[in-house]
């Protein structure tokens, strides 16, 4: 092996490149790679790390979220000059800048794992994201879950909308939005409900995102591994497939080639009324409209009634899967047989609502208690 040489004219700079190249050999930096600039390196780093491990679907996202925020502010830094200010000024930035905690958590995370694989392939010595300060919540978020009352004014109020069927199917199920978009009619077994009380079969998921300013719709699998699952009919459930059967059926006839599902969609179970499939966007949409249409009629009801009016708090389709959730623990149904029809990838996840639900129920008992004592007669 050739023992590299140093040249230079200058006795003091030489010995000081020499001391720099001692220096590197310790620690063992690779030369070749220390012009590397985070850009260059996260690219490098994602493609060859990441993307073999993550969902297709994922790798967009991760990528636009990279550089939003350490690609936009030192992207263009060689990896070698990053220090911990340098991290820590993109967190305050990122602060200032209004970013919610999960983001500069979640940020911070992956650039932090970038930065270990460059300390692990030697392009520098040690990781700049040690002893970072992040700031807490202040606001705790609260997880939406709709009141009996509640979810029968919803359901009453979509009595006669085209995506019926799917709501209460999202009511019964706990089916999240994506898994909804993507279930298809092979995935429901009708033949077996009595047998073993098995009917949903959850197989994939409906993904719609942008790829350089290209609108991609494919059908992926489900978010994780135990996002593969059965889940029973349940309630007026076979009434409303049965019913969208019927519905999607009719529209098929009317529209004919103009049905704007087909191919690996052509058998999906929730469509719009031209057939094309339902995405977030279109579940959102409608939710939004449900509840703008119970409260203009609660904001009638109440002048008419003469009475302070009840608006219907604002709503989003995630909330429903949660109000399930809360359901079933209401009906004191088991935790884990919980976290499997949910298809919960932790158990923690669960409990978390359980923990949630039975707040509620302290505080409604406490509130009963507050009465009664209130109410004691005198000895």
């Amino acid at each position: 092996m050739t023992t590299p040489q140093l040249y230079n004219f200058n006795l003091k700079e030489l010995k000081v490149e020499f001391e720099n190249r001692k220096e590197e050999a310790k620690q063992g930096v690779d030369k070749k790679l220390s012009n590397i600039t985070l850009d260059e390196w996260f690219e490098e780093w994602f493609t060859r790390y990441k993307v073999p491990k993550i969902k297709e679907t994922s790798i967009t996202p991760m990528k636009t979220k990279y550089r939003a925020n350490f690609g936009r502010l030192i992207g263009n830094m060689k990896v070698a000059n990053i220090r911990n200010m340098d991290i820590q000024d993109v967190i305050n930035t990122m602060q200032r800048e209004g970013r919610a905690t999960s983001s500069m958590r979640d940020a911070l995370g992956r650039v932090r794992e970038c930065l270990e694989s460059a300390k692990n392939n030697r392009i520098i010595s040690e990781t700049p994201c040690f002893d970072i300060t992040v700031p807490w919540e202040n606001v705790t978020k609260e997880r939406r879950c709709l009141s009996q009352v509640e979810q029968n004014r919803f359901l009453q109020q979509v009595e006669n909308n085209w995506y019926k069927e799917m709501f209460y199917i999202m009511f019964l199920t706990g089916m999240r939005i994506g898994e909804v978009g993507g279930l298809k009619w092979e995935d429901v077994d009708f033949k077996n409900k009595c047998i073993d009380n098995i009917s949903i079969n959850i197989n994939r998921s409906l993904s719609c995102q942008y790829e350089s300013g290209v609108k991609t719709v494919r059908l992926t699998a489900p978010k994780t591994h135990n996002s593969y699952r059965k889940i029973p009919f349940m309630g007026e459930a076979e009434e409303m497939f049965l019913s969208q059967k019927k519905k999607q059926d009719k529209i098929k006839k009317e529209l004919g080639k103009r049905y704007r599902s087909d191919g690996e969609f052509s058998d999906l179970v929730f469509v719009t009324s031209m057939g094309s499939p339902v995405f977030r966007y279109h579940a959102e949409k409608e939710v939004k409209k449900v509840v703008k249409a119970i409260n203009e009629q609660e904001a009638f009801d109440s002048v008419r009634e003469q009475r302070e009016p009840h608006y219907f708090e604002d709503l989003y389709p995630h909330a429903i899967r949660h109000t399930f959730c809360s359901r079933c623990f209401q009906l004191n149904m088991n935790p884990k047989v919980v976290q499997k029809l949910m298809g919960h990838q932790h158990y923690s996840t669960t409990i978390d609502i359980y923990t949630h639900v039975m707040q509620d129920d302290i505080d409604s008992e406490v509130c009963k208690l507050e009465s009664a004592i209130a109410t004691i007669p005198e000895e």
